[in-house]
């Protein structure tokens, strides 16, 4: 019996330190000098196309510098956000780094970051459609993005999901907020980064109106592949440098009027 226990304690020790000897993440984006960025394209003011045709945004001057730190060069990789997982699981990408909400089944799937971003789920409606409060959707045409937190946000909130005619969803957040625009839905779910930034760059700002209830708060992660614990904690670490010697808030303010990030919040946690 001794040696029959004696026998699995070393297979068991031999597996951990097997699955420990496999966490290459950072060695990998060290060793071909690049840090390939999995991002949505049409998600201001995060990741976006401009009108000369470049990919800006928050999280690409983040990460931009956060390579710069690393010494490595970063490739944009615009994917389908609903098929964000397998892009990084399949080794397309490095990470995804695109305003991504932590939840509890992406933990299951990915290993995440510190988070960086505060978020909330909001509801926005054209100011003149007769919506005062979530009480009012009731029989209406609900629109958010596909396999995006706005949909589990939803799901959380049943009696918000359950009383509406119809929920649409849009490939991205752009799509679907043209859409409440045109009347083709009657409210849009959204994340307040997106919906609060998208509403200050038009020209009738107060043609929109964000309802007062808030369906659900969360924070944003960058998410490397499942076990690539040493990548994650050299983003943490350049995060936690950007934020403490003021870069951050340099870069923040290009795109945010509020201190939206949470890495002053988070840092004394992760500081190796």
């Amino acid at each position: 019996m001794k040696k029959m226990f004696a026998l699995l304690l070393a297979a068991l020790m031999l597996l951990t330190c097997s699955a420990l000897a496999e966490d290459t993440g950072l060695a990998d984006v060290l060793a071909k000098g690049k840090l390939i960025m999995g991002f949505d394209e049409a998600y201001p003011p995060f990741g976006y196309v401009d009108e000369n045709g470049e990919h800006v945004g928050f999280d690409i001057d983040l990460a931009k510098e956060v390579a710069a730190r690393l010494g490595v060069e970063l490739v944009l990789q615009p994917i389908s956000w609903d098929a964000k997982e397998l892009e990084l699981s399949g080794g397309n990408i490095d990470c995804i780094w695109s305003g991504l909400t932590i939840t509890p089944e992406r933990r299951e799937q990915m290993t995440f970051t510190m988070p960086y971003v505060a978020n909330e789920q909001i509801m926005v409606v054209m100011a003149d459609s007769g919506i005062a409060s979530a009480a009012d959707v009731a029989g209406k045409v609900l629109g958010t993005q596909t396999a995006s937190a706005s949909v589990d946000a939803l799901d959380a909130n049943p009696a918000v999901r359950d009383s509406l005619a119809e929920i649409a969803l849009s490939d991205d957040f752009v799509a679907a907020l043209m859409d409440l625009r045109l009347g083709g839905i009657d409210v849009l779910l959204i994340d307040s980064t997106v919906g609060n930034y998208y509403i200050a760059q038009q020209a009738d700002p107060d043609s929109f109106l964000v309802l007062p209830e808030v369906l659900q708060a969360e924070e944003y992660g960058i998410a490397v592949r499942k076990g690539e614990v040493t990548l994650a904690d050299a983003i943490n670490a350049q995060l936690i440098a950007i934020q403490e010697d003021g870069t951050l808030d340099t870069i923040r303010s290009t795109w945010f009027a509020n201190d939206v990030t949470t890495i002053a919040k988070y840092a004394s946690e992760y500081k190796k």
